[in-house]
């Protein structure tokens, strides 16, 4: 069996295009956190509210660029993974991306997938597909924020063998966290969901996101749930929870899958 992980996430509202300021947040926000992983909200250098291409092209990185400088000496600090989310430039290419980082580097990159509302205007979708990768003998996965209204995302993650699946997001739709439930009582993994709080306002546009991030269990069971308030919440989670698929005896719920039935 597998130890028990400590796994969390950061919920705040971050400062427009103010990278060094939402750094310092966060920074503070861990103070005495300790953890094995935690997941910092979708975009949570920048901000969420872009108006223009130019906008996001002054603001976007590399994923080895000056947030991965940040989050990659804070995991050496705190002996910490995080899972965060930043703009990303590749070449002439923008995209709604996260990294996964351990104390040692790099471990993972995901593109957002499926793009919401404005977003389309700004970012290109996301072309790394669904993948697995392990860290500290689990196997874990990675959406972002809108992913996960479709639910082939999570299910190709858990079909993947994912246990854990981390989603950083900016919510302004109430439904994400009930909806969470859902998703990890089908898939029967864990999900940690990293929103921020606080409102985005930028000349006559204004965005306000819900918080109420999330760490839930493979039966459904919501561990843990903030308010609206910024805050840092750890649990700790038997990641081999999510290995059994079974919910009762009689029905597994991969094993009784009718893939000859779906789609046709």
């Amino acid at each position: 069996m597998h130890a028990s992980l400590k796994v969390g996430f950061v919920q705040f509202s971050p400062f427009f295009g103010d990278k060094h300021k939402n750094f310092d947040t966060v920074d503070k926000l861990l103070i005495d956190i300790t953890a094995d992983v935690i997941v910092v909200p979708e975009l949570f250098n920048t901000g969420y509210l872009f108006l223009s291409k130019e906008e996001l092209a002054s603001l976007a990185e590399t994923a080895k660029g000056e947030t991965f400088d940040f989050m990659h000496s804070l995991a050496k600090e705190k002996k910490c993974a995080f899972a965060y989310g930043f703009a990303e430039k590749d070449n002439d290419s923008y995209y709604n991306s996260m990294a996964f980082i351990s104390p040692d580097g790099l471990v993972a990159l995901y593109r957002k997938s499926h793009l919401f509302f404005e977003e389309k205007k700004f970012f290109h979708p996301g072309d790394t597909g669904f993948q697995v990768f392990r860290y500290k003998d689990v196997t874990w996965g990675m959406l972002i924020c809108i992913d996960w209204i479709f639910p082939e995302a999570m299910r190709t993650l858990a079909v993947k063998g994912a246990q854990v699946v981390l989603h950083p997001a900016n919510l302004i739709m109430p439904y994400c966290p009930d909806a969470m439930v859902t998703r990890a009582l089908e898939n029967r993994v864990f999900v940690v969901l990293a929103d921020r709080t606080g409102v985005d306002r930028r000349n006559e546009k204004e965005l306000r996101f819900i918080g109420r991030s999330e760490i839930v269990a493979p039966n459904g069971d919501i561990l843990i749930r903030a308010g609206d308030e910024e805050c840092v919440k750890v649990v700790e989670i038997d990641p081999d929870l999510s290995l059994n698929k079974k919910i009762n005896e009689y029905n597994d719920i991969f094993v009784d899958r009718r893939e000859d039935l779906y789609f046709k």
